[in-house]
């Protein structure tokens, strides 16, 4: 299920790519959307893009 306010998006990606975020996200213990995100927050902050951090997921009760 997604995070809520997350937006969704399909992605193809080349395999051997894919492989290897698989393996860096296993090796940082997040999950692949999180490590594909993070990468990406990270190539966009070395073009001096900042995006604010994502807001920490509110609890129900």
């Amino acid at each position: 299920m997604a995070s809520p306010g997350k937006k969704q998006f399909p992605l193809r990606v080349d395999p051997a790519l894919w492989a290897e975020i698989e393996r860096l996200a296993a090796q940082e213990l997040r999950s692949v959307n999180a490590q594909a995100e993070f990468l990406l927050r990270e190539a966009l902050a070395r073009r001096g893009r900042k995006v604010a951090p994502a807001a920490p997921p509110r609890e129900h009760g």
